[in-house]
């Protein structure tokens, strides 16, 4: 069973030890890097990157503004095209839906395309619980879950993983969910694919149940769409009987022309290519093709009490593209698993404590996760001011109390009287300049913030005296 992210500590604690690892911070740095450079090299071929970043935003926020209708619709298109529409309010109907839909198939494993809503409900833990295996299909899914691992990045899930690790968790594993890895196997990526898709082939062809997400659903037609690298997607949503597809509510997009945007900004942002090599799509069912039963679930689990959040609520035009992941200083050397979400980096920081609620120390600390230098909203396709949220949610985190915020709001009133007292502020300041000598250069206390930081100097004699002899 994969460890979940259930009782990770709060994100000083955990990155505390991600820093401490140097294979990790290898990894993460030379992953991280070829990304954002591939990334950029794709954006800049397209004269109009600006103008296709400012269409998805409007778009996103034209479409969550209404985005009650546009459910209604998509419910409407699905059903008449032969779907069926299941509504999930949070992650235990969901599981108890799909738990269910499964059951009464008679079948007791699914093959899944990767799917991230899936990841934060726990689906997979779910279905465990009541004897049904899920077999990931994504090649960087498949070695976490063989691993018995935590996801650490958006795109690419085992970034956090070398060749070499890779090797030795399909040799050491393999075995104990279906075909082994052959003997032979090395850490070269060709060899390593092939026993993946070896592994994978047997569980493709028996599977009678898939499982999916979806990066979009057009509502005017009802069609939903993946986009993926490798062709594990489209085995998983064409060849068995029945597909179950989880999808977070923001997911909806109008149209197909309002599609036609985010097929070009989302495969530049995240893979660095100009389309994706699969991009499969389907409405509903047919007699001749594909699935004979399609079930659609519509998560919302947090999502609509983030939707009341007019600052934070820009959090769900993400497209899961990781762009801002790959580009963060905190992501590269913290890595994803330090967030304690299947929502890492950026996106993760603001996006998680929104789903969750900031009731935890662990989703608390997600808003200061941050240094706030703002290269997340410089690359994200969708125009995403996470850095405005970031300072957003902290002020809700603070609203809340606790000693030290106690502290912060009482040093902040005392600061406030006397800047509306001028007379007591001039005394202040005239005494400050007399006690110079015995002023400390650094702040008071001995952690690592106040460690690297020094006082301001203070004068021999205020400015206001200055100005009252030389300008007055």
């Amino acid at each position: 069973m994969r460890r979940t992210f259930l009782g990770m500590p709060a994100f000083p604690e955990a990155a505390a030890r991600a820093v401490a690892d140097p294979v990790l911070r290898a990894n993460l740095r030379h992953a991280t890097h070829t990304i954002r450079d591939k990334r950029a090299r794709a954006v800049a071929e397209l004269d109009d990157w600006a103008l296709l970043r400012e269409a998805g935003r409007r778009i996103k926020d034209r479409t969550l503004r209404h985005l009650d209708t546009h459910l209604l619709r998509l419910e409407e298109a699905v059903t008449a095209a032969g779907g069926t529409v299941h509504w999930a309010e949070d992650a235990a109907e969901a599981n108890r839906i799909v738990t269910g839909l499964v059951w009464a198939t008679g079948e007791r494993e699914v093959v899944k395309v990767k799917s991230m809503a899936t990841q934060e409900i726990g689906l997979n833990e779910a279905l465990e619980a009541e004897g049904i295996a899920a077999y990931e299909t994504d090649l960087a899914e498949l070695i976490v879950q063989l691993g018995e691992d935590r996801p650490s990045h958006i795109l690419v899930p085992a970034i956090h993983r070398n060749r070499g690790e890779i090797r030795d968790v399909f040799r050491d594993r393999m075995a104990d969910w279906g075909r082994p890895a052959p003997d032979d196997l090395t850490d070269a990526p060709a060899d390593l694919a092939e026993a993946a898709r070896l592994h994978l082939r047997e569980k493709f062809l028996r599977a009678k149940v898939g499982v999916s997400g979806a990066n979009f659903m057009v509502a005017e037609t009802g069609t939903l769409v993946v986009v993926e690298s490798e062709g594990n997607g489209r085995m998983c949503l064409t060849l068995p009987e029945t597909l179950i597809s989880v999808v977070g509510i923001e997911k909806v997009v109008p149209t197909w022309r309002d599609l036609e945007v985010f097929l070009q900004t989302l495969p530049r942002s995240s893979t660095a290519e100009r389309m994706n090599p699969y991009t499969s799509m389907w409405t509903g069912t047919t007699d001749a093709d594909g699935p004979g039963a399609f079930h659609l679930v519509l998560l919302d689990n947090g999502r609509t009490a983030a939707l009341a959040d007019e600052v934070g609520r820009q959090a769900l035009r993400c497209i899961r593209c990781s762009a801002c992941l790959n580009v963060c200083p905190v992501y590269e050397r913290a890595g994803g698993h330090a967030y304690g979400s299947v929502y890492p980096g950026p996106i993760g920081a603001i996006l998680t404590p929104q789903l969750r609620g900031t009731a935890s120390e662990a989703d608390a600390s997600l808003p200061y996760a941050s240094s706030l230098c703002g290269a997340c909203y410089e690359v994200c396709p969708v125009a995403i001011d996470i850095p405005e949220v970031l300072v957003h949610l902290r002020g809700r985190v603070a609203g809340r109390g606790g000693r030290g915020h106690r502290l912060e709001r009482a040093a902040v009133r005392a600061a406030t009287w006397l800047l509306d007292h001028p007379g007591a502020l001039a005394t202040g300041e005239r005494a400050a300049s007399a006690a110079r000598r015995v002023v400390p250069s650094r702040p008071p206390g001995s952690g690592a913030w106040t460690g690297g930081r020094e006082l301001p100097e203070v004068p021999q004699r205020p400015f206001r005296d200055w100005w009252r002899e030389n300008r007055a």
